[in-house]
């Protein structure tokens, strides 16, 4: 077994050191598990928001939300729904 010496190394700057490398590490392993975006149908959008689905098409029309398409169903982004509400003042 080897032996590591540190020299001019206080306790708390290994401490230190070891946590910023396990910060990277966790990190780094924490984006390949990164979680799918969820999406919502047309129904849970409109329900989410308290719109009707007609509301949901003009937005749409509107470029306000981003459909998604799969095997003729629409989807919606949670994220892009986020984003699309306004702060007010």
């Amino acid at each position: 077994m080897q032996t590591v010496q540190f020299i001019q190394v206080t306790p708390e700057q290994l401490q230190n050191a070891i946590l910023e490398g396990v910060k990277t590490q966790l990190l780094e392993f924490k984006k390949q598990f990164q979680q799918p975006e969820e999406l919502l149908t047309r129904e849970e959008t409109a329900k989410l928001l308290k719109v009707n689905l007609s509301t949901l098409h003009n937005w749409q029309k509107q470029k306000k939300l981003i459909p998604f398409g799969l095997q003729g169903r629409v989807y919606y982004k949670r994220s892009d729904i986020m984003k699309a509400i306004i702060k007010l003042n």
